[in-house]
Order: structure tokens, then sequence, then C-alpha cells
């Protein structure tokens, strides 16, 4: 089952099947992705007694989907929600590529994971600080961009600045090439001299004149057909 299309989310979906024969894989309608079932808001996918509800959460991508745990007699208590890159525990995902939008997110968190009860366990699709569940409670209190109304967080959605704590989070639990490395140390100087010039912190990703990603035409249309879906017969 899959949130949404992106490399980092969807590429494991063709060894699990060559791993688990007769196994199926899952995503949103609305990712335009491949997929052997696709689902829509409102849905709900049944597994033995139990099911998880289907709710539209675009933003981070158009075709993002959160998976909530069902509310119903027999279903898991507290309830449980897998956000993908919606919501990440104190922050959430890009909107910059591939169909971002930080009004459309900002609208999916609000509406569709922090109406959930307040004792609602979120597990992300990213960890990098050890941090692996937080409550709808805590993130409603405590997330550093969710928090802020809808104007504030679009300004620093929108801002060239809103990714360097994501790598400043990435850090710790990660072995990164030296393309990162040059690339976080790049934003940071930038952030720095910025904040020394004004407090207006709202600029364009194009004022970095980063270079064209090497595997941007590749790794695209990969992620669009969620990663390898049916892989090549043993020889």
């Amino acid at each position: 089952m899959n949130t949404h299309v992106h490399a980092d989310h969807v590429t494991g979906t063709g060894l699990i099947k060559t791993k688990v024969p007769g196994v199926k894989s899952v995503i949103s309608k609305a990712s335009g992705a491949k997929a052997d079932h696709f689902v829509d808001h409102g849905d709900k996918i049944h597994f033995g007694n139990l099911f998880l509800e289907v709710r539209a959460t675009p933003g981070h991508t158009s075709g993002c989907v959160t998976y909530v745990t069902g509310d119903a007699d027999g279903q898991p208590s507290p309830r449980m929600a897998f956000t993908g890159d919606a919501l990440i525990i104190r922050a959430c995902g890009r909107t910059d590529f591939q169909g971002g939008s930080s009004e459309q997110l900002y609208q999916s968190v609000h509406s569709q994971i922090f109406t959930l009860p307040k004792d609602t366990l979120l597990y992300p699709a990213h960890d990098y600080k050890g941090f692996t569940v937080s409550t709808v409670e805590e993130e409603a209190a405590y997330n550093a961009r969710l928090t802020k109304d809808k104007e504030t967080f679009k300004t620093i959605m929108n801002s060239k600045f809103s990714q360097v704590d994501m790598y400043i989070w990435f850090i710790p639990n990660s072995h990164i090439s030296a393309d990162m490395l040059t690339l976080l140390a790049k934003l940071i100087l930038l952030f720095w001299d910025e904040r020394k010039k004004s407090d207006n912190l709202v600029s364009s990703w194009a004022d970095l004149n980063l270079s064209y990603p090497k595997m941007m035409d590749v790794a695209v249309p990969a992620n669009l057909v969620c990663g390898i879906q049916d892989p090549p017969p043993k020889i």
C-alpha cells in the first residue's frame, strides 16, 4: 500500500512482488501511477476483521492519501493514521514539486488528520530523529509549521528556506553524498546571509542557481509508474 507516488516510497513494490507471490499494490487513483488496485477518498480496505479508511490528503503531491484504522467495534483503539509525507512529526512534506500545493496541504491536514480523535496515533513515512510516532493532540499543539495560520504556513512553505530544517533533521541518521552536503552548506550559508540582510525570507528557489538534477528526467517518470511494477521473469 502506497501513500503517494514518490520513488522513496514506491520503488520497493516490484521487489515485494518477487518475494510474495500474488501480492497486489495499492495507490490512489488521483496519483496517476500504475498499480494493481486504485483507491479514492472514503474507500475502505478490508483485511481479516479489520479495515483501513482512505482519506485524501493532497498537497505534498496531488495524489497523497492517509490510511486510517477503522472507527467501529472490534477495530484498534486508539485509532492509527499512516500519513505518508502529508504530516511528518513536528513538520510536513515539501510542496515545491510534482503537483505540490502549500494551500492544499494545509487544508488536507487540518480537515482530514487534525479532525481525528486527539489520541489517534500518527505514523509518518519519514523518521529523522528517532520519533516514530506522535498523536493528533501533539501535532496540533507543537507542529512547527502546521500550527500556524494558513497564510503564514503558505509563506513558510513557499520560501526558499522551508527545506533547510529538513536537511538538518536528515543528517544525524543518514549517510549522505558529497553533492547533498554541498547543497546543504549552500542553503545554510544563504539562509544566514539573507537573515543579516532582511527579515523578508520569501524568495524563489531559482535564486539558488542550482544545476538541473542529473536524474530528474529518469526519477520523475519512474515515480509515475510506482517503481518496478512487473519484475522481469527469472532466466
